[in-house]
């Protein structure tokens, strides 16, 4: 049996009983939903030792290699399996951990996310920083042994639910810029920590505005040395991109499919216009994929460059005008709710919050920068 056969063969089996109305739960404008029984589904994962495939045997890994990361990914979204609450631990602060921690940090902090026993989210924009991180202004200061943070954070996906945060801030007075920046680990659940939700379009709040006052956590929770929290925060961005955008694509697909059959349904596919808007988005697709696998390619060859802004810069922009379309496609009944207060059905869902695709996760405008300055060679701006 391969990995795949069996990767497919375990979800079918493990996707029924207590986890059968798990299916489909959660994902981006949807992460209200079901979230005990995806914690719950997260644990299951751990228990199996499907969480953390890339991660080192040592710490709990597979060593699976980039090619086995994406058969999982791919095998999991078109199961319908729930979207996983633990992914901002397992793809983002974990390498950064396994990479530029300790290894009393590694013993700390490793073990629960690949369990699936602490949440984690992300402390990095603030309303005068948001995709120019240089411009944090969120302070922190060693006092009796502790790091005192006092600042803000915003768009903070998932805080609400999170058990720790990993916060860049900055640690030396009177620094600018790059310098003088720590990234630190807080965990969440104490005083001088305020989390307050923000409602979204959608109608759903998994983006939070965090208020830290006074807020400590250990002097030993600093992830590399004192003041250089630009350096690894840098390095968590480069993980950002990972197998998962296969499988991420697969979600994409099976949202296509829906706004073509509505198409069809509605009479819209006659039109000649949608009609070829909808080819165009099919081609755009399986370009996507393409240039995906190219990106994993240059992944795996440890040489991770301008492609990953390429393909955030391509899916996001692609997405949105996705949403776009499926708006069109339903014609007038797209334009009401289908229920009190407001119940959006899946492609209004889809138009709403893929307008955000191209800010968070790195604006459309700071991945052209990117690409201007490292691939095509043009002067900073």
């Amino acid at each position: 049996m391969t990995l795949r056969e069996e990767i497919r063969s375990w979800l079918e089996e493990h996707l029924s009983g207590e986890f059968s109305g798990a299916r489909g739960l959660g994902g981006p404008g949807r992460e209200h939903e079901g979230h005990d029984i995806r914690l719950a589904w997260e644990r299951r994962l751990g228990e199996a030792g499907w969480t953390c495939l890339g991660w080192p045997g040592e710490y709990g890994g597979r060593d699976a290699t980039l090619e086995d990361q994406v058969a999982f990914h791919e095998e999991y979204a078109r199961a319908a399996a729930p979207a996983r609450v633990g992914h901002i631990g397992e793809g983002l602060i974990g390498p950064t951990i396994i990479d530029h921690g300790t290894e009393e940090q590694r013993r700390r902090f490793l073990p629960p996310i690949r369990r699936g026993e602490e949440l984690w989210c992300q402390g990095y924009s603030e309303p005068g920083a948001g995709s120019d991180l240089a411009g944090v202004q969120t302070r922190a200061r060693l006092q009796d042994g502790e790091w005192v943070i006092t600042g803000q954070k915003v768009w903070t996906s998932l805080a609400h639910v999170a058990d720790w945060c990993f916060v860049i801030a900055r640690t030396e007075p009177g620094s600018q810029r790059h310098r003088g920046l720590s990234y630190l680990l807080v965990p969440m659940d104490q005083p001088g920590v305020e989390v307050r939700p923000i409602v979204q379009m959608t109608g759903t709040s998994e983006f939070n505005e965090v208020f830290f006052d006074g807020a400590r956590t250990a002097a030993a929770n600093v992830l590399g040395a004192p003041g250089e929290g630009w350096r690894v925060a840098m390095a968590t961005l480069g993980y950002e991109r990972g197998a998962s955008t296969l499988g991420q694509q697969i979600g994409f697909q099976r949202e296509y499919a829906k706004v073509a059959e509505t198409a069809r349904r509605t009479g819209a596919a006659r039109d000649p216009v949608l009609r070829d808007r909808l080819v165009q988005s099919w081609l755009e697709l399986q370009i996507m994929r393409l240039n995906a696998l190219r990106t994993m390619t240059s992944l795996s060859a440890g040489e991770p460059g301008p492609e990953v802004s390429i393909g955030k810069l391509y899916w996001s922009e692609w997405h949105r005008r996705l949403g776009e379309l499926a708006q069109a496609v339903q014609g007038r009944e797209g334009l009401v709710a289908d229920g009190p207060p407001y119940e959006l059905n899946d492609l209004q869902r889809l138009y709403l919050f893929s307008r955000a695709d191209t800010i968070y996760a790195g604006s459309s405008e700071i991945q052209r920068n990117i690409i201007a300055e490292r691939t095509l060679g043009l002067p900073k701006g």
